[in-house]
């Protein structure tokens, strides 16, 4: 069951009492451990003394920032803290696994945001509303936030898509000074105030990197470049061309040492943000060339010389108002139309003629203004050449920085508005703020305080509903319907009639008499109305407020500039060819006017639907003190600003609330792999999701199925879930527990995986190895096959060779012999006495005569066998007997006269070519003539010979 913690006891009035005021007493006691505390929902009791004094603490130990449930706390140092704002102090927010776990940062509020834009639990959109009071520091927050985003979601893996990130995140950096430059101003509260509202969404693609940005701007107070409050300032950018400007660019524009500007007070005031060369390197950055800025600043020049024309009564209503004889105010005229490049003497008759239509026939009738005119049409003037020149700058800023739709998925938002104002003299620019600010904490209470405990009273859970402060009243009271402020005022602006304050104070209290949220100064001299802000009482003077809100824009003005020579304002007043038939309508025929407070109220609301269709984060920007010093902590002012915001009940439903809330689909569908925790079980009426992720029960046993497998999830975990009727409620620490015990489980399941691929893998590369083993043998027996079959041929082609040249030898071997055994069978018959060779040496004559080819080759082979070895071979192709060479007596040629033999002459490497010779044997000897056995048979016969070791 669901209690809310609010501190209180449960006995008697009395009893209770007693007891919080001890704890109180206790709480405060310790005054050492208070800037511990990190986040206020521990503190005990919550009070808005404790809460003040826990703040107090913090800041004077230089702790700026607090959480208080879904909000963060940041309080303004007024001094620079670079050691908390630098990039290693960004990647270590962004590299924690759990941010929470450190200290309270606007960098925790930007990592969760960005890591929600990437979450699979609905990621939707998200937006910071960084909300607070002038002078609170929100515009400081806005650009650390953009830096931080800048720096975590520009990961890229590719240098040149590295590079292109680069170039977009010093664009979107860039476009903050120049925001600033053309949009702030020193104000009596803040020496940089958002003088307009800016929404900036950073674009993010699928991988969550940045790929551009765009800026969505609300109501520029423009009246400030003709009119500033005592003790402040004009725009930042007419102070820094005033003190930036290099000499020629002076002598250009017109602007020497020491000149003096009217609608440039305190000059002599020198800021941070009087810096001309940032901003010129920032529009360099964005695409904005030097003669185009040139052009700008030039413009500008010339608003700051119409500012010091200033004109007389004529005393005649007939007569055009004359300039004031002041020789400053007669050069200003013409320094003035020369810098706009308009002709001087038309600019001077649009400021003092006005021309009016009158009659069924559209008379044009010329009119002479009254001094007082004269001014409003030269604030005028200024007035809409810097508005267009604001809008031009924004559209060239958002088409430098903004990528294509298809680009991008999701985007983060940043708010950073103007703060709640309250002046001495406040108007219609104080109205429109207060009323931005109001609808902003409305968005805040609907979306949190209210609406967060009517969802858990319709989901069934047990709340106790905690009390706050509902600012409805005061938006019925400013936009409500039928009548309101908002309603009377554009009346007053339909009716063709000269509004005066008093009639205007007297309508607004009569037909909004009773609201409670209107009061009344009756001690105000001047007429006026006050407004019972959530922020404070607010008095607001009703003179001149009709006129802001018609914000009239005469038709001569926009057409003389329309005639402008000058580049830039060709283009920010382009010629239209069909506004020269426009006829300004009249009587029944008028068309409804479009005032200040309708266009600043249609955008507001564009601004809340976005809002609502993101998930939003809040930073509570609080200023310790209205004079910007250092460590100085004004407890009233601080006490204030945590009752407007409504704190102490923002900390009271933190406490006891549960900020996560899923819907039971998307919880299932994200956590139902939890049930791998508990033992398997067989599966009951409450089994498994059907696989596809599409549901296949019937729609009326589908939530009986949601609730069963959520309660099977739920029983596998020990955090504390809160199981609403269609949605999971939980804390930010079940939130983390349910996500490590994901990824146990999937850790698990990626182990298992990696398991069974790398048992495939080893399976695969075995089954390979093996089909190579065979392939390698295949081919390498192919392969020998071959080698084998070519030596076979190259050997067959070798015996072919060898049999037919050893043919061709033994047939002229024959020959030879033929004619010996002749000559021997004649000389034997003339020698009847010598006796026939004995059969060893016949033996020997065969052999040597049968191979000694072969013989030739291998004695005289260049390589192969030596020594030894080759007697033994040549023995053994001879057979001849081994162990008796001394039964063979060979001779040889020196010794005996004998057969000559065959010569074999070798000519080549494998060829041989023989002659032929005449075999002679001797007479006298029964052997072989020594003289007749040359070559290898007397080598033979060498060999051979008796005696012959």
């Amino acid at each position: 069951m669901l209690q809310q913690a609010d501190g209180h006891g449960s006995g008697s009035d009395a009893h209770g009492g007693e007891a919080l005021r001890e704890g109180l007493q206790e709480f405060l006691g310790g005054e050492a451990s208070l800037q511990q505390l990190d986040d206020l929902t521990k503190v005990n009791p919550v009070t808005l003394e404790t809460v003040l004094r826990c703040l107090q603490a913090r800041y004077m130990a230089d702790t700026f920032y607090t959480n208080a449930g879904c909000t963060l706390v940041a309080l303004n140092p007024f001094k620079p803290v670079p050691q908390l704002y630098s990039p290693e102090l960004m990647r270590e927010y962004h590299a924690a696994s759990q941010p929470q776990t450190l200290k309270p940062h606007i960098f925790t509020v930007g990592e969760q945001t960005y890591r929600n834009v990437r979450s699979l639990i609905e990621p939707v959109n998200q937006s910071i509303v960084v909300s607070g009071e002038s002078g609170a520091g929100k515009t400081w927050t806005s650009r650390c936030l953009m830096k931080f985003y800048a720096m975590v979601a520009a990961s890229p893996t590719s240098w040149e898509s590295h590079k292109v990130a680069e170039r977009i995140e010093q664009r979107i950096l860039n476009s903050n000074p120049i925001m600033e430059a053309f949009g702030n101003a020193c104000t009596l509260r803040n020496n940089n105030s958002s003088r307009f509202g800016k929404f900036i969404q950073l674009q993010l693609n699928g991988a969550q990197q940045m790929t551009g940005a765009a800026v969505q701007t609300y109501l520029l107070e423009k009246t400030r470049v003709a009119c500033q409050a005592p003790s402040e300032r004009n725009f930042h950018i007419f102070y820094q061309i005033y003190k930036g400007a290099r000499a020629d660019e002076r002598v250009q524009w017109r602007l020497p040492e020491g000149a003096a500007f009217s609608w440039l007070p305190h000059p002599e005031r020198t800021l941070e943000e009087d810096c001309f060369e940032v901003t010129r390197e920032a529009m360099l950055h964005l695409g904005i060339d030097a003669p185009t800025q040139n052009n700008i600043f030039q413009a500008l020049a010339g608003l700051l010389h119409l500012g010091n024309t200033r004109f007389a009564d004529s005393g005649n209503e007939a007569q055009p108002c004359p300039l004031v004889d002041d020789a400053q105010c007669q050069g200003s005229v013409g320094t003035s139309a020369l810098l706009l490049g308009l002709p001087e003497d038309h600019l001077l008759e649009t400021l003092r003629i006005r021309t009016i239509r009158a009659g069924r026939d559209q008379q044009v009738f010329r009119k002479p203004c009254s001094q007082a005119e004269c001014d409003t049409r030269r604030d005028c003037l200024a007035k809409l050449v810097y508005a267009r020149l604001f809008d031009w700058l924004v559209s060239v800023i958002n088409s430098s920085i903004c990528a294509t739709p298809d680009s991008w998925t999701t985007f983060i938002g940043l708010l950073d508005v103007y703060g709640f104002e309250s002046f001495p003299n406040n108007s219609l620019e104080q109205l429109c703020i207060n009323y931005a600010n109001e609808k902003l904490q409305q968005h805040f209470v609907a979306h949190y305080l209210r609406a967060q405990q009517e969802e858990y009273a319709v989901e069934g859970l047990a709340w106790s509903f905690v009390s706050y402060q509902d600012n409805q009243p005061c938006l019925d009271l400013i936009e409500g319907s039928p009548v309101s402020i908002c309603s009377l005022l554009n009346e007053e602006c339909r009716l063709n009639r000269p509004s005066s304050a008093a009639q205007l104070q007297t309508r607004i209290e009569s037909a909004l008499t009773g609201r409670p949220r209107l009061g009344r100064d009756r001690l105000s001299p001047e007429p006026s109305f006050t407004v019972l802000h959530y922020a404070g009482p607010v008095r607001y003077s009703t003179a001149g407020l009709v006129e802001k809100n018609k914000d009239p824009v005469p038709l001569e003005l926009t057409r003389l500039l329309q005639q402008s020579q000058d580049p830039l304002l060709k283009v920010l007043f382009p010629a239209d060819p069909e506004e020269k038939s426009q006829e300004e309508p009249s009587g029944q025929n008028r068309a409804p006017v479009l005032t200040v407070v309708s266009k600043f109220k249609a955008s507001l609301e564009q601004l809340l639907q976005v809002l609502h269709s993101t998930t939003p984060h809040y930073i509570r920007c609080i200023k310790p003190n209205s004079q910007a010093q250092v460590q100085i902590f004004h407890r009233e002012e601080v006490l204030s600003q945590l009752e407007a915001c409504g704190l102490v009940e923002t900390i009271h439903i933190s406490a006891a609330g549960f900020p996560i809330r899923v819907s039971h689909r998307n919880f299932l569908e994200r956590y139902k792999l939890l049930r791998r925790l508990r033992p398997a079980t067989t599966p009951g009426p409450h089994g498994p999701c059907p696989a596809g992720g599409q549901s296949e029960w019937p729609p009326c046993a589908e939530p009986a199925m949601l609730r069963g497998l959520l309660q099977d999830i739920l029983h596998a975990l020990p955090a504390p879930l809160h199981c609403g009727r269609t949605k999971v409620f939980m804390t930010d620490s079940t939130l983390e527990l349910l996500e490590r015990r994901r990824a146990q489980v999937l850790e698990q399941c990626a182990r298992h995986i990696q398991r069974g691929w790398r048992r495939y893998r080893c399976r695969t590369q075995a089954r390979q190895r093996r089909a190579a083993v065979l392939i390698q043998a295949a081919v390498r027996s192919w392969l020998t096959r071959k080698h084998v079959q070519r030596l076979h041929a190259a050997a067959t082609v070798i015996k072919r060779a060898w049999q037919e040249w050893r043919i061709r030898m033994a047939f002229l071997a024959s020959e030879e012999l033929d004619g010996v055994e002749e000559k021997h069978s004649s000389q034997t018959s003339c020698s009847p006495s010598s006796s026939p060779l004995p059969p060893a040496q016949t033996r020997l004559q065969g052999a040597i005569t049968r191979l000694w080819p072969l013989g030739l080759a291998l004695a005289n082979a260049a390589v192969g066998v030596h020594g030894f070895q080759r007697k033994l071979v040549v023995f053994a192709c001879l057979q001849l007997p081994v162990g008796s060479p001394r039964s063979c007596a060979v001779q040889t040629a020196q010794e005996q006269a004998g057969v000559l033999s065959i010569r074999a002459l070798p000519q080549g490497s494998i060829r041989f070519h023989c002659r032929k010779s005449p075999l002679r044997y001797a007479d006298t000897c029964p052997g072989p003539s020594p003289d007749s056995v040359t070559g290898f048979n007397q080598i033979l016969l060498e060999r051979h010979r008796p005696g012959h070791v």
